[in-house]
């Protein structure tokens, strides 16, 4: 009983290390090489479009903040889908003629 424990013992280490050797040899090859490096690629282009992505909402946020300082400071309501600054609106008329 001790023989086979120790054989099947023997057997699943042999197989455990001729895959991990087989692995490393993949890897070595220029076409694990090349695995890796499309990998490495992916996962940098992934980082670099939510960096894009996080950088575009924070512009956003600026642009509302810095809209709505000009609106408060001057009464123009600066529209982003038209692309210029509309008139000003009654309140700010109203706040223009009160002189505050």
């Amino acid at each position: 009983m001790r023989r086979l424990f120790w054989l099947g013992l023997g057997v699943a280490a042999g197989v455990a290390v001729s895959r991990k050797i087989a692995g490393f040899a993949h890897r070595a090859t220029p076409a694990g090489v090349a695995e890796n490096l499309a990998d490495a690629v992916r996962e940098m282009a992934g980082a670099l479009g939510t960096f894009g992505a996080d950088v575009r909402a924070g512009m956003a946020e600026r642009e509302e903040e810095l809209a709505s300082e000009v609106e408060r400071k001057t009464g123009y309501s600066y529209s982003r889908r038209r692309g210029y600054a509309a008139a000003p609106s009654d309140a700010a008329r109203a706040r223009g003629a009160d002189g505050r």
